[in-house]
């Protein structure tokens, strides 16, 4: 394992909404083969060829420090992120990271849903001029509730070519909240699920504030549809896994309606 350090800055003071619930799911990732730690707070793993799960960590002062996940796409010296860290702090150090010690720009961003776990460092990316895409859903409610708002909008799917990488941003329907989205990178069959997919080790659905419930299991169904072959699933929070996630996740949904 190979594992690169980088500087070590102050713990900045934790945001104080917890997002998507992460009872079940603290417990440390399994390292792979390469893990660069950045600081205490942000390290990249590596999936394959130029594609890492950013981890960052949070402290809120009414939950424990706890781990949210986005991926990073690099080709050809540039990046795609897909959901940023919780806060501009955390996004800005994790962008200035890929810049000086990877010779990365970062070019666009991805967000998943309106949560501040996706979408928390939008302002600082948006103030270096990184082009944000998001679905229609989200950037109305951006707008209702007077948050950071993303550029480009999607309604329902969105395909395009990130420096001969394909991106496949699709909305399958409601889950954890009503308009979270998947990215889908089917040349390496990795899927990020983001808050609407839970980890292997999660034993409940966690924040239900904004969750569709209801919908929640036919939503992953119409993505085992779509995607049959998947080989790496990223979740929002915890350890990321393959195609058992999606099937533990709807175990997870029936077990909630049936309460």
């Amino acid at each position: 394992m190979v594992i690169l350090k980088g500087n070590d800055p102050m713990i900045k003071k934790g945001i104080s909404l917890l997002i998507c619930g992460l009872i079940g799911i603290i417990p440390m990732f399994a390292q792979p083969d390469s893990t660069i730690v950045i600081d205490n707070d942000i390290q990249l793993i590596h999936l394959q060829d130029s594609i890492y799960v950013h981890v960052t960590w949070h402290h809120p002062d009414n939950f424990g420090r706890f781990p949210s996940n986005g991926l990073i796409v690099i080709k050809n010296g540039q990046a795609l992120m897909v959901d940023t860290p919780m806060d501009n702090d955390k996004t800005g150090r994790l962008t200035k990271y890929l810049k000086d010690s990877m010779s990365v720009d970062l070019t666009k961003v991805i967000i998943g849903h309106f949560h501040d776990d996706c979408l928390g460092g939008l302002g600082y990316l948006q103030s270096i001029g990184i082009e944000s895409i998001a679905n229609s859903r989200t950037i109305a409610k951006c707008k209702e509730i007077g948050i950071s708002v993303p550029s480009t909008s999607f309604t329902d799917s969105l395909t395009f070519d990130f420096n001969g990488e394909q991106i496949d941003c699709r909305f399958f329907g409601a889950g954890h909240s009503f308009d979270n989205i998947t990215v889908w990178i089917p040349d390496k069959k990795i899927l990020f699920g983001g808050c609407l997919i839970k980890s292997g080790n999660s034993t409940g659905l966690g924040n239900l504030s904004d969750a569709v419930i209801a919908d929640w299991n036919f939503t992953i169904e119409k993505i085992v549809k779509n995607y049959p072959v998947i080989k790496t699933v990223i979740p929002g929070h915890g350890q990321f896994g393959g195609a058992e996630l999606l099937k533990h996740t709807v175990e997870l949904v029936e077990k909630e309606k049936n309460k």
